[in-house]
């Protein structure tokens, strides 16, 4: 009879607090086939392991049963010392007393009863379970980056620096991002072009790294070690090979009512177009939607007075396949649509504009040239008021739960440039509270009280009104001082809130990646994998996974570069024995575990069968990718003759563990 160790941890107090963990011992050691049950403060220590080892060594254990923490914490930690005694890891099993049960509980003897009852269940699996060995496959060494923002940029920098070859997909005609529309940064109020356009142009010369701008990822398949992702190449209309960002078409182009989204639409570009000077690549793009000769075919200005031959009409999109071994996610942030906020006059008047709008009024690339005017009648504004929180940390179903984190420090940044360009310019900040975590950022706060003068109201703006003069009426409530405000002014500044970037939603389908509630990717482990997607081989990198600014950016793309190198290293991965397995003989070739597998792990295959009088009969059944199934599971429970069975979590250890809770 197979022998079984059960182990008990204490967790400190997270488990001992609430369960009784020497009465759940004391219970699962009277089990049948238990052949020794302890308990130990920390199971997961050097000394906890060793008392494992100990024990398979000298009990001649056939199965341990650990109750302790989640399995997503210490499972791997487990299964080594197993394997380290010549026990299959596969052997192992966890029964979760922590989240599942002391986290969740006050009572402790109900608590203790619970743990009891999970114990007897992870036994009962235990006792059916099976050596199981894992495959091995090779990894392909290059790494995919969807997103060429700061967050992108730098990831790529950073595995293209350790040699293996790297591609950035962006959706855009440059790589950038939001950070190329910045004008300064905080805190140290330094050029963000300055900072950016130098890496941009890196990346382009960069032998390691390819760019694939003005593109999009179409479909992603594989595993992780060996991705295939097609990437879809729009057609820009201009020959990269051969453009040579001239902007002799750019200049010449008669269609010059086109709304530039580079500068949020403050003013116009041309149908044909470079985004900004420092774009990378510097090829031109023409906007279909606004070309006369796409459209009506009257027109080829662009085509006549490009020197290189580069305009060509007839592109097509284009669609490329290649393979990866990790893929990272960096697809960035963008503010959120202030349409359903009526009170703040936003779309009502000019002269209501959001922060990210104000980066290109105050920007010397920007429509004004650097000079702030009022985008209504192009004066000198003399009262800005600052309205915090637009969208963010709201409650009313209109915006976002969350912070968004960088408001409360690119609003102070705001205010000291105007100060200190402006001196006869009055700055009013309405808050409800500010908040700034991160090196020197509360001092930069207070400099922009203390130093520049600038008015920091705790209070919230109730209504924003247009008045025929073309001033703003600011209707407000001061909550120190108790009293309503009403101020007249000549911009307003909305910092709205922030929010994933629509690419991120479908992005996550194909790459079967999680999301939280609010389309920020969700990653492993909140602490200990910050950076990794529950996904293998996914990483995350920048504000996809939450709102976060530059510096902070800039390090978790410089984690995510560290996992990707670490990945890359690997000749060979080490697979998940817990696939997916097909019982020929049940199997009636139905389709539906194909249909649900999302790893493209199932396929089907022609089989000889002896039939009745020895005659040889043909059925097609079910076969499993080992290497690309996943284990999740979804081909059992969609599988209607029962054929379709898990390596380690079969129908049968189920049940065995149900039987175990329900007795």
């Amino acid at each position: 009879m197979q022998k079984i160790g059960v182990f008990v941890c204490h967790c400190g107090t997270n488990i001992a607090g609430t369960v009784d963990v020497a009465a759940v011992a004391e219970a699962l050691g009277k089990l049948p086939g238990v052949a020794v049950a302890a308990d130990y403060p920390y199971m997961c220590s050097e000394s906890g392991q060793k008392m494992i080892r100990d024990a398979i060594r000298e009990k001649e254990l056939g199965g341990v049963v650990i109750c302790s923490c989640s399995p997503r914490m210490h499972e791997a930690t487990f299964r080594k010392a197993a394997a380290a005694e010549g026990l299959n890891p596969y052997l192992v099993e966890i029964a979760n007393i922590r989240e599942q049960d002391s986290w969740i509980h006050r009572d402790r003897a109900e608590a203790t009863e619970k743990a009891i009852v999970l114990g007897k269940a992870a036994i009962e699996k235990v006792k059916r379970n099976a050596p199981l060995t894992a495959g091995e496959s090779p990894v392909v060494k290059r790494a995919l980056v969807i997103g060429g923002g700061i967050a992108g940029i730098q990831t790529a920098l950073d595995i293209a620096e350790a040699g293996f070859p790297v591609d950035i997909v962006e959706k855009e005609p440059t790589i950038g991002g939001k950070m190329a529309q910045l004008d300064k940064t905080f805190p140290t109020l330094d050029c963000a072009a300055c900072i950016l356009t130098p890496k941009m142009v890196e990346c382009a010369q960069n032998e390691k790294i390819r760019i694939f701008s003005y593109s999009e990822v179409s479909k992603v398949s594989g595993f992780v070690g060996n991705f295939r992702v097609t990437i879809r190449r729009k057609a820009r209309y201009v020959d990269e090979t051969k453009c040579t960002g001239c902007g002799e078409c750019t200049e010449k182009c008669p269609q010059k009512k086109v709304p530039n989204s580079f500068n949020l639409g403050l003013d116009n570009r041309r149908a044909i177009y470079i985004p900004f000077a420092q774009a990378v690549p510097k090829v031109a793009t023409i906007d279909a939607d606004w070309c006369n000769m796409l459209k009506n075919g009257k027109c080829g200005v662009c085509a006549k007075v490009c020197g290189a031959g580069a305009i060509d009409y007839k592109q097509k999109d284009t669609f490329i396949e290649e393979e990866y071994g990790a893929i990272v996610a960096a697809t960035g942030f963008r503010p959120i649509s202030l349409s359903r906020y009526e009170e703040y006059a936003y779309g009502l008047s000019r002269d209501v504009v959001t922060s990210l709008e104000l980066e290109r009024l105050m920007n010397a690339a920007g429509p004004t040239g650097g000079t702030l005017l009022r985008p209504s009648d192009g004066k000198h504004p003399h009262t800005v008021v600052f309205v915090q929180c637009v969208g963010s940390r709201c409650e009313d179903g209109k915006g976002k739960s969350y912070c968004s984190k960088i408001c409360c420090m690119y609003t102070a940044k705001h205010a000291m440039l105007i100060r200190e360009k402006y001196p006869d310019t009055e700055v009013y900040v309405f808050t409800i509270d500010v908040r700034t975590p991160g090196k020197n950022f509360d001092e930069f706060y207070r400099r922009a009280v203390e130093e520049y003068g600038v008015h920091y109201i705790k209070g919230m703006v109730g209504k924003v009104l247009p008045e025929p003069d073309g001033s703003l009426t600011v209707r407000a409530s001061d909550l120190i001082a108790n009293e309503q405000l009403k101020l007249s002014a000549d911009l307003v500044v909305l910092a709205a809130a922030v929010e994933p970037d629509p690419s991120a939603r479908p992005l996550a389908t194909l790459l079967t990646a999680s999301m939280d509630t609010n389309d920020f990717f969700t990653e492993a482990h909140p602490k200990l994998r910050p950076v990794e997607s529950p996904t293998a081989g996914v990483f995350l990198s920048g504000a996809c996974q939450g709102p976060k600014d530059i510096p902070e950016t800039v390090a978790q793309a410089g984690a995510a570069a560290a996992k990707v190198i670490g990945l890359l290293a690997k000749d060979k991965l080490v697979g998940n024995p817990c696939v997916a397995h097909s019982d020929e003989m049940l199997c009636n070739g139905c389709s539906s575990c194909e249909k649900v597998c999302p790893y493209g792990a199932i396929h089907y295959e022609e089989k000889e069968f002896r039939g009745p009088n020895r005659t040889v009969l043909k059925r097609r059944v079910a076969a499993v990718n080992a290497a690309v199934c996943q284990g999740c599971g979804a081909c059992t429970v969609a599988c209607p003759s029962g054929a379709m069975d898990l390596h380690g979590f079969s129908n049968s250890q189920i049940m065995a563990e149900v039987d175990a809770i329900c007795r």
